[in-house]
């Protein structure tokens, strides 16, 4: 009897000690378990920091590529509006600079030394070329200046100057004048209406106000007495069609008082 009372306590205990064993990894795995779903929201933070934190170095190092690197530096200007070699020229010394770093202020600064331009815009095309979109003025006369005669667009800017006078253009007669005033208003007036037909035949233009606006044809021809610079586009095409006839022996033609179109 007493064995069997030592065998089967000996086997409760066995079992007792497994319970306490089971018990404890039960008591393990759940306080694991409630580990992982407190520290869950914390861990999420730390992977989402990472990922972003991922994007930003990726980020940064490809604008790093786009700005420093030579793969993306300027290789190749090209000019679109005009065909001046010499724009070219006054900004390559820009070359071999990456695109992202080109410096638009002094270009701006070199451009801005020729008058011809009236404005630009500039393009890059990646991955090394420079396109700059010309606008130029366009010039309208000549005016008579001290030592030769100035190339204007019809805001008056110098497009460039010549001692000899200027051909292809009439010459503005305003009698000292500025760009400002009236009279040379009254006389761009005109000549912005004239089609190109009629203003490749002008010599001069003259006004001392706008209100007297008198043309010369090239060659020694008629006279033009214009009048007004007011309806000069009607004026202008009143004209065209009078020179397209011909008229024998005609001294002056007569635009001054629209619809009463007049010669001699």
């Amino acid at each position: 009897l007493l064995a069997d009372s030592a065998r089967s306590a000996a086997v409760t205990e066995r079992r007792a000690r497994a319970d306490v064993r089971r018990a404890a990894r039960s008591r393990r795995r759940y306080e694991r378990s409630e580990m992982r779903r407190f520290t869950r929201r914390s861990r999420r933070r730390r992977i989402t920091w990472l990922i972003s934190s991922a994007v930003v170095l990726t980020m940064l190092a490809l604008v790093a590529v786009a700005v420093y690197s030579p793969l993306l530096a300027l290789r190749e200007i090209r000019v679109d509006g005009t065909s001046r070699p010499d724009i070219i020229d006054a900004v390559d010394g820009q070359l071999d600079t990456p695109l992202a770093l080109l410096d638009t202020n002094e270009m701006t600064r070199q451009l801005g030394q020729f008058p011809l331009i009236r404005s630009f815009v500039t393009e890059t095309v990646p991955p090394d070329t420079l396109i700059i979109h010309i606008s130029e003025r366009q010039p309208i006369g000549s005016i008579l200046i001290t030592g030769g005669y100035s190339l204007v667009d019809p805001a008056g800017v110098e497009i460039e100057k010549s001692v000899e006078r200027i051909p292809g253009v009439p010459l503005i007669d305003t009698g000292g004048a500025d760009a400002s005033s009236d009279a040379f208003t009254g006389a761009i007036e005109v000549l912005v209406a004239m089609p190109d037909s009629v203003l490749s035949q002008l010599d001069t233009i003259s006004a001392s106000t706008r209100d007297d606006v008198a043309i010369t044809l090239v060659g020694g021809g008629a006279r033009i007495v214009w009048g007004s610079a007011d309806n000069s586009e009607y004026k202008a095409r009143v004209l065209q069609v009078a020179l397209s006839k011909n008229f024998p022996g005609v001294t002056e033609y007569n635009v001054s008082a629209p619809g009463q179109f007049t010669y001699r």
